[in-house]
């Protein structure tokens, strides 16, 4: 092959790959499910608070929901609380009877109570919640009456605590008020990514970057 048939070759194989970029689809733009607008990956979100269903809002539309009274709606704020001086102990953790070391609390207003989850491979599973045991740890960590209920939760990250020496107690514990949706965010992280029994390593480190992202914007 002469020069000019391998440069008519190279020209052609480039603009082959540049024909099937430009025919590539654009990645979905998601959109405002209560006027249709388009919005930026960082939208807003609403909560249905009767089905936890969370819905996509511009920022017009969310800022018509001011979170007072009994909506169908409520906007999910978007504050995210480190809790560096929280308490609490491993017999209150196990008095809340958790299956696995993460977990999150909120308090539900269509069910009159606080409800506890823990994230799964099968998604976010409800688990009995030992009312004595929430009562004291509220009252030892009164800033959880400030949570807005059904769009704000205690996330409980204790997965490393095993791992703690004894001479230095609470160590792998970590405690955040956020937003629900970012529970529900980690929820899926899991569900999607969880392979066989242990989960597997990419798992393991999302998790990690989870958690290294709640503190980055605490």
């Amino acid at each position: 092959m002469n020069r000019t048939e391998h440069a008519a070759g190279s020209f052609a194989g480039s603009f082959d790959a540049l024909r099937r970029f430009v025919r590539r689809p654009p990645p979905p733009v998601e959109h405002c499910e209560l006027c249709n607008q388009a919005v930026s990956a960082a939208h807003q979100h609403l909560l249905e608070t009767a089905s936890r269903r969370l819905i996509c809002a511009c920022d017009a539309c969310a800022l018509l929901f001011d979170n007072r009274g009994q909506t169908k709606y409520k906007r999910v704020p978007r504050r995210i609380r480190f809790l560096p001086e929280f308490r609490m102990t491993d017999s209150q953790w196990d008095g809340l009877m958790m299956p696995i070391n993460m977990a999150f609390f909120f308090h539900s207003t269509p069910r009159g109570r606080v409800i506890a989850l823990y994230p799964s491979p099968a998604g976010a599973t409800e688990s009995l919640l030992s009312f004595d045991t929430w009562d004291e740890i509220v009252a030892e960590n009164p800033t959880l009456l400030e949570m807005e209920a059904d769009v704000e939760a205690l996330l409980v990250n204790r997965i490393d605590h095993a791992r703690a020496l004894s001479s230095c107690p609470g160590q792998g514990s970590e405690y955040f008020i956020v937003p629900i949706d970012e529970c529900f965010r980690l929820t899926g992280l899991i569900r999607s990514r969880w392979r066989g029994l242990s989960g597997g390593n990419d798992v393991w480190r999302e998790i990690g970057r989870f958690f290294q992202e709640m503190r980055g914007h605490a």
